[in-house]
């Protein structure tokens, strides 16, 4: 039987009546404080409309309430508290709900519905924002209205189901989620153990003298978008290693190692190969010709050993070239280029296979997490399938 059929058995043909959230509790408000009135390790959770609460010392609320960010980012977050709080001034708090609503099918039901009202009911162009009239007039399905005890049963099914299905998806993200933390770790681990020399194996070179350093261009959105190709752009993010774009010329052709220069991600190394051109916010690395370090090797290397060298003065992390050129690089056997070389393939031999084995969890594993949250999504969505009237306009 489908979950769809499911809710009908549930209904048993039984009437479904959509009300307003202004007839549903007593309170709908806001707080009154200034979101700067936090205060470190406070007595009482302060809601703001960030998704987790902060603390504060005194509390203006006490009682079991679902509490909603009205603006920013996190517009149409969801929070559910049952004892003393207090609330940022666009915080909206619902409370003091009738006997014939269960406050988390309310609170479900919300998490199903609420974000793409706002959006919906929101100014085309402007930021989302929830207006006190949006909420009052919010419509919600209650089914067997006109039998009390019948409809707290069919609600608190609902909520039932869809308790173990968040426990479920939480303790599965939860799992998988230190699956990963716990791989990664193993590959830094066996990384680091690798490039760990004795001192009388190595030679201890600067990058200044291995390698010439360079930097990117300027590469605006509107240049991207007028000279769009086939050859990628980097740049300072992470996502999509880095690149931004592509355009039909290429600035650098072959092997070289990237790093990102400014910002949050200042000192992440990328392996590059090919055709490309990368941004101001990225530097570049070209060995020497004929010199015996493998670019790869010098990769894994940097990859430890860049984040050391980033200065995070003035709130502005950067890695700029003369900071880079004065890393130091082990040159394993350096009196002998040839068994240097050999070494150096060995070493990149095991990080390669260790890199692919742990980037292949590191991709695989949030993509389970994210299925597992579509999956919980979609019974939620089935379980709210009420038979709607034109007049229920949510």
């Amino acid at each position: 039987m489908s979950e769809l059929s499911y809710l009908e058995k549930l209904l048993d043909g039984a009437e479904v009546e959509w009300l307003p959230l202004s007839s549903l509790c007593n309170l709908i408000t806001t707080g009154k404080l200034n979101a700067n009135a936090m205060e470190d390790n406070g007595a009482y959770p302060f809601f703001t409309c960030n998704e987790e609460p902060y603390r504060i010392n005194t509390y203006a609320f006490d009682l079991e309430a679902i509490l909603i960010s009205g603006n920013g980012s996190q517009v149409g977050h969801l929070n559910y508290y049952n004892g003393k709080f207090n609330a940022y001034q666009r915080t909206y708090i619902l409370g003091g709900f009738n006997e014939n609503v269960d406050i988390m099918y309310l609170y479900y039901y919300l998490m199903h519905t609420l974000k793409p009202y706002i959006h919906k009911n929101s100014r085309k162009g402007s930021v989302p924002y929830i207006t006190m009239p949006m909420l009052e007039n919010f419509k919600f399905p209650i089914p067997c209205p006109n039998n009390l005890e019948k409809s707290l049963a069919i609600q608190s099914e609902i909520v039932r189901i869809l308790d173990k299905f968040t426990a479920l998806t939480a303790e599965l993200t939860a799992e998988l989620t230190a699956e990963l933390t716990m791989r990664k770790k193993q590959y830094n681990y066996y990384r680091e153990q690798l490039l760990c020399f004795d001192e009388a194996e190595v030679e201890w070179k600067t990058l200044a003298d291995v390698a010439i350093l360079r930097r990117g261009r300027v590469m605006s959105k509107g240049y991207l978008e007028q000279n769009a190709g086939d050859y990628p752009v980097y740049s300072s993010q992470t996502a999509r290693n880095g690149m931004i774009g592509s355009i039909d010329t290429y600035d650098f052709d072959g092997e070289f190692i990237s790093w990102t220069t400014d910002g949050a991600n200042a000192g992440t190394v990328f392996y590059r190969t090919g055709k490309f051109s990368i941004t101001n916010v990225c530097g570049l690395i070209k060995i020497h010709e004929n010199y015996p370090i493998s670019y790869k090797y010098l990769y894994y290397w940097l990859s430890i050993e860049a984040q050391k060298h980033v200065y995070s003065g003035m709130g502005n992390p950067k890695l700029m070239s003369h900071q880079v050129e004065k890393i130091t690089v082990p040159i394993p056997f350096p009196a002998s280029p040839e068994k240097s070389m050999l070494e150096q393939q060995r070493i990149v031999g095991i990080l390669d296979k260790l890199e692919a084995i742990t980037f292949s969890l590191t991709e695989g594993l949030p993509r389970e997490i994210e299925l597992r949250q579509k999956q919980y999504e979609y019974y939620r969505d089935l379980l709210f399938s009420f038979p709607r009237p034109e007049t229920a306009s949510n």
